[in-house]
């Protein structure tokens, strides 16, 4: 019974002990992500067998798509292979179809919405260039965080949406978002059609 009684209370010692130093031991750190080292902003000009041309960045790659169902349409992908994304970029010319693709180009954005927590429309104007279009950036847990498309209304348009290549937490993926962001802007920038 004597030994018992001790080991009770080496028990409760210990339980004590443990409790008072328990404030200390389960404190938990702040979550952290890997710093990403991005690349040097340089650029180069895109000479597209499609009727137009734009500043593309050097640290892509340029994969051309093939897509015989539409013989006078551009398909191509701008590849971050060190970033783990891709921008899909779609050229088209127009034929009596602009409400069309613009309605698609909408639509493709909108089916993010479902799991964005927002989605913003930037207004993309640069009438000296005859270039018009919208900018989404869509926030939140969404496949897909930026798409546009730019059109001059009768005879050319071009699209692209861009795609992570890991889970879609928007924590991680920011700093990387608002560099190939200014990427997006720069073609939209850069863009001309030729003639």
């Amino acid at each position: 019974m004597k030994s018992s009684l001790m080991g009770f209370g080496m028990i409760s010692i210990i339980v004590f002990f443990s409790m008072s130093s328990c404030d200390e031991l389960t404190t938990p750190k702040p979550r952290g992500y890997y710093r990403i080292a991005l690349p040097t902003k340089e650029y180069t000009v895109y000479q597209s067998p499609c009727n137009f041309q734009f500043d593309v960045p050097n640290y892509t790659k340029l994969e051309m798509v093939k897509n015989d169902s539409l013989s006078d349409s551009c398909w191509f992908n701008l590849v971050y292979p060190k970033l783990n994304a891709k921008l899909y970029c779609t050229y088209s010319p127009i034929h009596d179809n602009f409400d069309l693709l613009v309605r698609d180009a909408y639509v493709f954005a909108s089916k993010h919405e479902v799991r964005a927590s927002a989605l913003k429309r930037t207004q993309i104007n640069y009438p000296d260039k005859d270039i018009y279009g919208i900018l989404y950036d869509i926030e939140g847990d969404a496949a897909s965080q930026l798409q546009f498309f730019l059109s001059d209304s009768t005879n050319h348009f071009f699209r692209g949406s861009l795609y992570f290549y890991n889970p879609p937490n928007p924590d991680s993926i920011a700093p990387v978002l608002a560099f190939i962001r200014e990427d997006v802007m720069r073609i939209t920038q850069s863009m001309e059609w030729s003639k």
